[in-house]
């Protein structure tokens, strides 16, 4: 099938931490090409798009604007102005994160804010816990960037967003909403953008628990390369196949 749109993931899909995927870059460039439309829907929610578009350009030569970056922070500030309850809030996050939220007109309140955002944070502190937990038994709304367990580094599998957020489910007995990969907003949002329909759309990544399952879990078609987390040794063992399997993003028919 041809699409019109691709939804692409980053880490282990265009590069692998530092290191290029050199199959990633003809990828885009593909796309770039033949001006199909693409966002690149990012779970980490540390950087800022232009950040990430910066990153790319320096490191990787992947030359995109910061505006085909879809991060985990954009679909949770799209996400609480649609909620419209008000404009406050206390974050747990990172720089990247919490400058990103106050530069879309939200304001800080420790105390008893509208909204309380959990994301990944590396300078966790018990206080900051016990700020989020008084805030969201005083009725904040508890929204969490993403569900994301562990994040790969070169130490190793360390805790990541969902960790954290479940650290403060725990506290509060309140479930959060996540945003991010494979949840439906982050989804929603970004095929909006794209101005498609899901099924016009491909997601592509190598994260079956997240990107794949993100097409999954919200009617898009899915494309798992097996150039990072889930290897092609586990694709026979997999619950519901992706649409398609390629061992490297070189190997995609764009014409269907």
């Amino acid at each position: 099938m041809k699409y019109k749109g691709y939804l692409i993931d980053l880490d282990g899909t265009i590069y692998l931490g530092n290191q290029p995927i050199p199959a990633g870059k003809r990828f885009v460039e593909s796309l770039q090409e033949r001006e199909i439309p693409f966002l690149f829907v990012t779970n980490n929610t540390t950087k800022s798009p232009q950040t990430v578009a910066n990153r790319l350009a320096k490191e990787f030569d992947i030359h995109v604007s910061a505006d085909v970056v879809y991060t985990a922070t954009l679909a949770t500030i799209d996400y609480m102005k649609d909620l419209n309850l008000g404009k406050s809030v206390y974050v747990i996050g990172e720089y990247g994160l919490k400058e990103e939220i106050f530069r879309h007109g939200f304001v800080w309140n420790e105390v008893d804010p509208d909204y309380v955002v959990v994301g990944l944070d590396t300078d966790l502190t018990y206080e900051k816990v016990v700020k989020a937990t008084l805030a969201i038994q005083k009725g904040a709304k508890f929204i969490g960037t993403n569900p994301d367990l562990n994040i790969p580094t070169e130490r190793g599998l360390l805790p990541g967003a969902g960790t954290v957020v479940r650290f403060v489910e725990a506290a509060t007995q309140v479930s959060a909403v996540y945003i991010g990969k494979p949840e439906a907003t982050i989804m929603e949002k970004a095929t909006q953008l794209l101005g498609l329909e899901k099924s016009e759309c491909l997601m592509v990544g190598d994260n079956y628990l997240t990107d794949i399952q993100a097409g999954i879990q919200n009617g898009i078609d899915t494309l798992l390369v097996t150039s990072g987390f889930t290897p092609a040794e586990s694709v026979p063992d997999l619950p519901i196949a992706p649409t398609y399997v390629v061992p490297s993003l070189d190997e995609w028919n764009f014409e269907g």
